[in-house]
């Protein structure tokens, strides 16, 4: 492991030796300045791991070079420890408040210097070892997703295909029945939709380009959602609106915004157990909200009444083909609705419903905002 790189700025010589010969007895590389201008260009050239940083010092004093650095987006992370002849707690507040981590009173004590400067280093390891944690985690994250996507798509398009084999041999057993023909050609174009279906919502997950906005009401987006979940998948739905906000405008994009809310309806219906002529409701619930930093959003609820949340599978609902259902060519709505309601700068979340069933909630800006990251910009 290299030794950490320090860099010592004052005016003063001797107190630049004084803190050169400290440091390097301890294994500690050090680059030295004299002012401000020659610290901004040795930090450009060396990315020190650390700055002991004299606050007076003339034409450019050490507050300065400390603002400079916490302007730049490459020099905001080294930490600067302030070497200051100022002892009032309103001195040192200054130097703290521009981003300095710690402070040094003159006269200098060496040992006492040392003592900060090896904590100092030692959170820059630890913060070090975060980052390349946190870059292995989604590398890996990455990786299992992978993984988890091409041993979907394999699975379900080997079912799929064995389906339509299966029907192209029944047509093939059968030729001479055209109604029998008709039927199982039928069963062949529904699997191929499916697989036609898989590979439209891959497609549709590597879409890094931001869709365009238009003012939209919301009362008409969510009919068109519904009315889209009624063609998409030939189902007549028993679906309640209650949406106080009515014809309230938002910017959004209406096939982004229908596709999303089709695909969570999917998902409620699809929490009910498959018995026939049971009742399948589902409500559609909007408010108005407001957080911190993201300030208005418009929040729709979706709920059921079926199973609600399997525990095997609550913390997995949004990955690729995560499903406690055993149907041919499923497994993708919540994964494309989340990434496409992010791409509008929305998050999905999926709740257990007090008093059984689920409710997937959709919180999407009323005016247009940066979108949040997506799963491919990880």
């Amino acid at each position: 492991m290299a030794s950490p790189n320090i860099l010592v700025v004052d005016d003063q010589p001797i107190n630049v030796q004084l803190l050169k010969r400290k440091l390097e007895r301890e294994g500690i590389r050090v680059t030295t300045a004299y002012n401000g201008i020659e610290a901004l260009k040795s930090v450009a050239a060396e990315k020190p791991d650390l700055i002991l940083l004299d606050v007076m010092m003339p034409d450019m004093d050490g507050i300065e070079v400390c603002q400079r650095l916490q302007s730049n987006e490459e020099t905001r992370s080294i930490p600067v420890i302030f070497i200051t002849a100022r002892t009032s707690k309103e001195g040192k507040l200054e130097g703290l408040g521009v981003g300095a981590v710690d402070y040094i009173t003159k006269p200098i004590d060496l040992d006492e210097t040392l003592a900060r400067v090896q904590t100092q280093l030692r959170f820059v390891a630890i913060n070090r070892e975060m980052v390349d944690l946190q870059r292995r985690l989604v590398e890996a994250r990455r990786a299992a997703t992978i993984g988890a996507v091409t041993q979907g798509i394999a699975h379900n398009l080997n079912n799929l295909l064995g389906v339509v084999i299966g029907y192209l041999d029944l047509v093939k057993a059968y030729y001479d029945k055209p109604d029998q023909v008709r039927k199982n050609a039928q069963h062949v174009e529904d699997a191929v939709q499916r697989i036609v279906s898989i590979i439209k919502q891959l497609s549709s997950l590597v879409v890094k380009t931001r869709p365009p906005l238009t003012k939209a009401k919301l009362q008409q987006l969510i009919e068109g959602g519904i009315t889209r979940f009624q063609n998409e998948y030939r189902i007549t739905p028993e679906v309640t609106i209650n949406n106080p906000l009515g014809d309230m405008l938002i910017d959004s994009n209406f096939e982004i915004f229908e596709e999303v809310l089709a695909k969570v309806m999917m998902n409620a219906w699809e929490s009910y157990d498959n018995r026939p002529g049971e009742p399948r409701p589902v409500v559609i619930s909007t408010a108005l909200v407001s957080r911190p930093n993201e300030g208005e959003l418009v929040q729709i609820t979706v709920e059921d009444h079926g199973r609600g949340i399997d525990p095997e599978i609550r913390d997995h609902a949004f990955e690729p083909f995560i499903s406690s259902k055993n149907t041919v060519g499923v497994g993708m709505g919540l994964t494309v609705a989340r990434h496409a309601l992010r791409n509008l700068g929305g998050e999905v979340t999926l709740n257990d419903r007090p008093g059984g069933g689920a409710q997937a909630v959709l919180v999407h800006p009323v005016t247009k905002r940066i979108p949040k990251n997506t799963p491919h910009d990880e």
